[in-house]
């Protein structure tokens, strides 16, 4: 009976734990929402987005990238992009871009291409 009680602790702590893992931590593929974001906020944070293939992608004068995208609730914003973007990104289902949001759209820092 002893062993018993020793086993049910250690037991519970890693069901707990897996729990967490798999409902919060694990990574998603679910499209993510600008409405989460704090527009006063500068700090870089990862969101998955659909690219919007109908307006395209644009140089700016200064090498940077223009584009936009949608994210979970339909809510179109232009993306200020880095000037190395992703080949492929027409035919990426989602992409995840890291940023932040500001009064004139989502200033990404990095692209990543999500199949």
């Amino acid at each position: 009976m002893k062993n018993l009680q020793k086993l049910i602790l250690p037991t519970l702590l890693i069901i707990v734990v897996g729990i967490l893992y798999f409902s919060y931590f694990a990574p998603s593929d679910e499209l993510g929402s600008f409405s989460d974001f704090d527009k006063t906020n500068h700090a870089s944070v990862p969101i998955i987005v659909k690219f919007v293939k109908e307006k395209g992608l644009t140089r700016t004068t200064d090498g940077g990238s223009v584009f936009y995208v949608t994210d979970m609730e339909g809510t179109e914003v232009r993306v200020n992009g880095p000037q190395s973007i992703p080949p492929g990104m027409n035919e990426s289902k989602t992409i995840v871009l890291n940023g932040h949001l500001s009064g004139d759209g989502f200033h990404a820092h990095g692209i990543e291409l999500r199949n």
